[in-house]
């Protein structure tokens, strides 16, 4: 299993997601996107792969961090090649991201799993073969029967519990929208909903990232009175003060970190700050595969669930392999555009869900993703 070479291709489909001036994801008109696929082969011709933005992982990263620490090495020490990759982010932290490293430790994992003929969530621990999901909407907008007002939402929600979605979680309007941020726009969007499913199905929020105390208070009373599940990631996520008085002053459960940078450590200091009662990772956000299992076994030794933020193969093998995660993220979903449709450069969805809500785990080997080689080497404008 010695590594001989780390490649990207880079190639070209057509997406109609589009991104704002804040960077949140929205329906657009269809259009060329690049992807980057990233692969990992070793002597003995076995592979893995991970997809990511091309500028996530850069040609100057593969030379200067991962060619360095890989090639050469067993595969199979995958943690310790993790952490000489985190040893290498001192000082260089602006270039090696932790969604780099986490790309680099995917395509590890991946290629351990199809090395061996079995699925990664089984060689993290294999807990369970399905999760429910949740519906997870794209930011509002100001779009004409998209996601432009609170009834808009009750509309989508209620084709959401049509197609089998047990929970839903709002993002809610974000600048650039005009007239966002607005915690009484975020709690009438709240209420409709609520209105429109029911008591049965659960709810969260994922509200604007940077609200003061006073407004994320107001709505998170309101989220108590509608019976939500949680409130994410309201206030800068930076000030664990701020999240340790919010879960103190509310009884409806804190979720967090989501974005806050640190890996499992600084999930470890939220956790003895009591700053949530209900921890978050992924695994882009915390570096990999193995830093997010870290968070959930933390969480579990807390007596706490760790919810595993955002689709795909790698988060999904993560929440198959944990007991302490009572949903998967499927989304971003919005009115405009179907999430089961199969982009280019797969042969069919990691994560189809059926009709009581359950996204059934990938028995496939390694992260499971059914790739379309052939569409890839047909449409790559660059390798590196």
């Amino acid at each position: 299993m010695i590594i001989k070479s780390i490649s990207v291709d880079v190639f070209t489909f057509l997406s109609r997601r589009s991104v704002d001036t804040a960077g949140h994801a929205h329906p657009g008109d269809e259009k060329q996107t690049k992807m980057a696929m990233l692969r990992i082969t070793t002597e003995s011709g076995d592979e893995g792969y991970a997809f990511g933005p091309p500028e996530v992982i850069r040609k100057h990263i593969l030379d200067a961090f991962a060619r360095k620490v890989l090639i050469g090495q067993n595969a199979m020490h995958r943690e310790r090649l993790w952490q000489e990759l985190a040893h290498w982010q001192r000082g260089s932290a602006s270039q090696l991201t932790d969604r780099a490293l986490a790309l680099v430790e995917q395509a590890l994992w991946d290629l351990i799993g199809r090395k061996f003929n079995t699925p990664v969530y089984q060689l993290l621990g294999g807990y369970r073969d399905k999760v429910l999901a949740y519906g997870s909407t794209m930011c509002g907008d100001e779009l004409k029967g998209g996601l432009a007002t609170p009834e808009d939402y009750a509309n989508f929600a209620e084709t959401l519990v049509k197609r089998g979605y047990k929970a839903i979680k709002l993002h809610t309007w974000m600048p650039p929208v005009s007239f966002a941020p607005s915690p009484k726009m975020d709690i009438r969007a709240c209420a409709a909903v609520r209105e429109a499913v029911g008591p049965d199905i659960a709810l969260m929020l994922d509200g604007y990232h940077w609200y003061s105390r006073t407004d994320t208070f107001k709505i998170g009373k309101e989220l108590e009175r509608l019976n939500f599940e949680w409130i994410e990631e309201p206030m800068p996520e930076e000030s664990t003060e701020s999240y340790a008085w919010l879960a103190k002053n509310l009884d409806i459960p804190v979720l967090g970190p989501e974005s806050l940078s640190g890996k499992h450590f600084s999930r470890a200091s939220w956790v003895k700050n009591e700053a949530c009662d209900i921890l978050r990772a992924g695994v882009a956000g915390v570096g990999g595969i193995g830093p997010c299992m870290k968070v959930s076994h933390l969480a579990d030794s807390f007596g706490m669930n760790c919810e595993i933020h955002g689709n795909g193969a790698a988060n999904l093998a993560v929440v198959g392999a944990i007991k302490n995660c009572a949903w998967y993220e499927r989304g971003l979903l919005h009115p405009f555009l179907e999430y089961d449709d199969v982009p280019a450069y797969l042969n069919s969805i990691v994560d189809p869900m059926d009709k009581d809500g359950y996204v059934h785990l990938p028995q496939r080997p390694g992260l499971g993703e059914d790739i379309n080689f052939e569409y890839i080497a047909n449409n790559t404008v660059e390798t590196y």
